[in-house]
C-alpha cells in the first residue's frame, strides 16, 4: 500500500510538473530558439571582429560581450515572438507551422504579446543601459523592420525576402557597435562592419529560397507571396538562388579584405572552398529542381555560415595574437 501510494504521488507530481512546464516550454518556442541562437552567434562574430581592433581589460571585455549578446538575444526573441503573434492566422493554415503555440491554442495571442514585449523591452534596456545607445538603436530598428516591414510584406510582394534580409543581417552591426561603445554610431563607419553585414544579407537568400521551394504549397495556403509560390517549374527560384549564392561567395571573399583584424590566411581559403561547394550545389538545383536538390542547398547553407564565421573569427584571433590589434590590415 505504501509503495503504491508513493507511486501514485510521484505520478501526480510528474503530471503537475509537466502541466506547469507546458506554458514555459511554449513561451520559449514562441521566441524561435534556433533563430535566436543564430542571431546571437552572428552578433558575437560582429563583436569579436570589432573588439579585435582595440585593447581591452579582461573584465571589461567579458562584461561588455555578455551584455551585448544577452541584449541581442532578448531583442531577437522578442521580435520572433511578435512575428508569431502577427502571423498566427497564416501559421494555422500551414502544415509546417500550425502546431506553433498560438495557432495550436496552447497560448493566447495576449499571452504571446506579453512574452514578446517583455523580451523586446528587456533586450533594448540591457543594450541601452550596459552597452550604449548605438547598439540599442540598431536593435530597435531590427525589431521594427522585422515586424512593421518584413512581416506584412510577405503577403504583398515577392521582394519580402530581400526586405527581411535587412533585419536578419543587422545583428552583426549590433555586435560590432557593442564592441565600440565609446565610438557610438561612428563605429558603423568601419568597412569591416558592413562587409560582415553583406555576408549575412546574401546568405539568407539561398537559405530561405530553398526552404520556400520545399514548402511552397504551405506558403501558398498561408497567402504568402514568396518567390516559389506560382513558380511551377522552379526555374525562377533556382536561378535566383544561384545568383544570390554567387553574391554570397563574393561577400565572403570581400569580408577578410575589409577587416583590419583579419589577415585572410584562413578566412580566404575557407571562403573559396565553402563558396565552391555552395555554388556547385546551387547549380545542381538549377539543373534539377527537386525537393532533394533544394534540401541539399538548405543543408549546405546551415553548414556554410557557422564554418565560415568560425574561420573568419579564428583568423582574426590568431592574426591579433601574432601582429597585435588591427595587425591584419
Amino acid at each position: 500500500m505504501g509503495s503504491s501510494a508513493a507511486i501514485e504521488a510521484g505520478a501526480a507530481q510528474a503530471v503537475h510538473a509537466a502541466t506547469r512546464a507546458g506554458p514555459l516550454r511554449d513561451a520559449i518556442a514562441l521566441t524561435k530558439p534556433g533563430i535566436t541562437k543564430l542571431v546571437t552567434i552572428t552578433a558575437a562574430v560582429g563583436f569579436a571582429l570589432g573588439a579585435l581592433e582595440g585593447a581591452w581589460s579582461a573584465w571589461r571585455l567579458v562584461a561588455l560581450a555578455g551584455a551585448t549578446l544577452a541584449g541581442t538575444a532578448l531583442a531577437a526573441a522578442g521580435a520572433n515572438a511578435l512575428n508569431q503573434v502577427a502571423e498566427r492566422k497564416a501559421d494555422a493554415r500551414m502544415p509546417r507551422t500550425r502546431e506553433r503555440p498560438i495557432p495550436a491554442g496552447r497560448l493566447s495571442p495576449a499571452q504571446g504579446l506579453a512574452v514578446a514585449l517583455c523580451c523586446s523591452f528587456a533586450g533594448l534596456a540591457v543594450l541601452a543601459l550596459f552597452v550604449g545607445p548605438a547598439p540599442a538603436t540598431l536593435a530597435a530598428a531590427t525589431i521594427l523592420l522585422y515586424i512593421a516591414a518584413y512581416t506584412p510584406a510577405k503577403q504583398v510582394t515577392m521582394l519580402s525576402t530581400v526586405i527581411g534580409a535587412v533585419p536578419g543581417a543587422l545583428p552583426t552591426l549590433i555586435g560590432f557597435a557593442g564592441a565600440k561603445p565609446e565610438a557610438g554610431v561612428a563605429a558603423l563607419a568601419s568597412p569591416a562592419a558592413w562587409a560582415l553585414f553583406l555576408v549575412l544579407f546574401a546568405w539568407q537568400m539561398p537559405h530561405f529560397l530553398a526552404i520556400a521551394w520545399m514548402h511552397r504549397e504551405g506558403y501558398a495556403c498561408a497567402g504568402f507571396r514568396v518567390l516559389s509560390v506560382g513558380d511551377e517549374s522552379g526555374a525562377r527560384t533556382a536561378w535566383v538562388s544561384f545568383i544570390w549564392t554567387g553574391a554570397l561567395v563574393a561577400a565572403t571573399l570581400l569580408a577578410p579584405l575589409a577587416t583590419p583584424a583579419v589577415s585572410g590566411w584562413l578566412a580566404l581559403p575557407a571562403a573559396a572552398l565553402l563558396g565552391g561547394l555552395f555554388l556547385r550545389t546551387a547549380a545542381r538545383f538549377v539543373r534539377s529542381r527537386t525537393r532533394q536538390r533544394a534540401r541539399a542547398l538548405f543543408l549546405l547553407s546551415i553548414l556554410h555560415l557557422p564554418v565560415y564565421l568560425a574561420a573568419l573569427t579564428l583568423d582574426g584571433l590568431l592574426t591579433t595574437l601574432v601582429f597585435g590589434a588591427g595587425g591584419g590590415g
